[in-house]
């Protein structure tokens, strides 16, 4: 499959964990900060689970269960990275949720995204990123989302807006340093090990509005879908889109998860959505589409080789005469 199969099927399933995150927290009574927290540990968990149970069934086609050898280092750096990114994502989009709203935390969290990374993408001269379709992604998603009417005041606004683009450079960060993988390590595994750490480093600040819930089948049921559908699935086809398409383009195509989101709630949940926000859905879904099926790279590649011959002529060979003018 290609690149934007992978990042499409990423935010398709990423739009999902909106909605299975706020059951879990409805069912358990957790705050947003420790469905967070759980959603990584369930997510990194079960990669880590499958691929020992993977060594152990197959021993000898399963490969390694962890980073080891010559490479090891840098390995485990770019899985503690990886994790302290998504920590850091994840505790600042729901800080700045609980200031204001899901509202205001998606549109600048969201649309803040690609804006920086294409921004950081032209300052390290990577070339042009899809800026008018970025432009029109972040036009559809004001539509789409809306903002806040009433309620908090100018500094809930200003703070919550401040986490929210915390959460917006953290997961620019993390679709930046995913583009360039390091050798031997794959994307199961920085997935796996990293969010496994990810949801550690967010287990102390979740546990000041408390970390217990009784473990029913419906919660139980809940943790796993979440873990698997939008965390290690969406995240493990994020990292292995990044290796063939730009980082900009990845962080665009991101913009289906308010999409996806939206969509669902209309469906199952009975939610109308506006005239505005049909035509901000619309707009976001062109702007998607048309970067998902745009061909050519953002950085500029080698200049192609002309089809002549441009070999070295043998000594003392002649020049070929040039061609007349009735022959060209």
């Amino acid at each position: 499959m290609s690149a934007s199969v992978y990042l499409v099927m990423s935010g398709l399933l990423w739009g999902t964990g909106g909605l299975t995150g706020a059951e879990f927290g409805h069912v358990t009574g957790l705050s947003a900060l420790a469905v967070a927290a759980y959603r990584l540990l369930a997510g990194g968990g079960l990669i880590v689970i499958f691929k020992i149970a993977a060594g152990i069934a197959r021993p000898a086609r399963a490969g390694r269960r962890w980073p080891a050898g010559s490479g090891a280092r840098a390995a485990w750096t770019r899985i503690a990275v990886t994790g302290l990114l998504a920590a850091a994502f994840q505790g600042c989009y729901f800080t700045a949720v609980s200031l204001t709203s899901v509202s205001l935390a998606t549109l600048v969290t969201i649309g803040g995204s690609p804006v920086i990374v294409q921004v950081a993408e032209r300052f390290r001269g990577r070339g042009r990123g899809p800026a008018g379709a970025t432009l029109l992604a972040l036009c559809g998603l004001g539509l789409l989302v809306g903002l806040p009417s009433g309620g908090p005041g100018y500094a809930a606004v200003l703070a919550s807006a401040g986490f929210a683009l915390l959460a917006a450079a953290g997961f620019a960060t993390l679709t930046l340093i995913g583009a360039s993988p390091v050798p031997g390590l794959d994307d199961l595994t920085v997935t796996g090990f990293g969010f496994t750490f990810g949801g550690l480093v967010l287990l102390p600040f979740a546990a000041v509005s408390g970390l217990a819930f009784r473990p029913g089948p419906a919660a139980i049921g809940l943790l796993i879908a979440l873990g698997t559908g939008p965390t290690a699935a969406a995240y493990t086809l994020y990292f292995r889109g990044l290796r063939g398409a730009p980082a900009g383009t990845a962080a665009l195509i991101a913009l289906l998860e308010p999409l996806t989101a939206t969509l669902l709630a209309a469906l199952l949940l009975g939610d109308r959505l506006s005239l505005p926000g049909m035509a901000g859905a619309a707009l976001l879904l062109a702007a998607v589409a048309a970067t998902a099926l745009r061909g050519s790279p953002v950085t500029a590649g080698p200049r192609r080789r002309s089809w002549r011959r441009t070999s070295p002529r043998s000594a003392g060979s002649s020049p070929r005469p040039p061609r007349s003018a009735a022959r060209r």
